[in-house]
């Protein structure tokens, strides 16, 4: 178990890397050398994201439906370096985007046609923003500073993911997406079934 959690630890620290990476090298390419960056590579990068966030989603919840089988549990270390590595994805198209034009940007934030419905936009851009913010606080720094809230702010997950996703099926028909949304659904409402009854089960003891 201790060389199991050292990988566990080196894994976590490789995420990191390749997420300050792709943020310092993407952006950069998307602006200046699009050509590298055809259609089919922005296909696998957003799948790519979608997979590590995934596996952001499904972790805890298997964690929890699945207490005995040892080797999930520190699992869950590696949802902070997936996450990051997910999400730096996203953030470098918003990056690019700042580079080429930051005002232009901001200003459509501000505009009803930003938050449409048409062509789901407003799901993609749900995703977007809560990305950005998960990055932003997903270190012991951010942690320290909003103490109880950090929970709270983390929960934007399932924003970014059931944003993201619902955005790609329901614009390109991506039928792999639609499938980790179901388990993901799933994984969930199972473990939150099995962590009410053991709730109730620890108040019966008490008792």
């Amino acid at each position: 178990m201790r060389t199991y959690l050292k990988i566990i630890k080196y894994l976590q620290e490789i995420f990191l890397f390749i997420s300050i990476i792709t943020m310092m090298v993407l952006p950069i390419t998307i602006v200046f050398y699009p050509y590298f960056v055809s259609n089919t590579v922005v296909s696998k990068l957003y799948f790519i994201s979608h997979v590590f966030l995934f596996f952001v989603m499904m972790i805890r919840p298997l964690a929890d439906i699945f207490t005995n089988v040892k080797w999930i549990r520190p699992l869950v270390i590696l949802r902070k370096g997936t996450g990051v590595l997910s999400a730096s994805i996203i953030v470098s198209f918003i990056l690019a985007k700042l580079i080429v034009d930051p005002v232009g940007y901001f200003m459509s934030i501000g505009m009803l046609k930003y938050w449409s419905m048409v062509n789901y936009t407003v799901l993609a851009h749900l995703a977007d923003i809560s990305a950005v913010i998960l990055l932003i606080t997903s270190n012991n720094f951010s942690k320290r500073i909003l103490g109880d809230w950090w929970k709270k702010v983390q929960k934007l997950s399932y924003v970014y993911f059931y944003g993201s996703v619902l955005y790609v099926y329901l614009s390109y028909r991506n039928i792999d997406l639609l499938i980790m949304l179901f388990i993901t659904t799933v994984l969930i409402f199972i473990a939150s079934i099995k962590n009410k009854k053991r709730l109730i089960e620890s108040k019966e003891n008490v008792i």
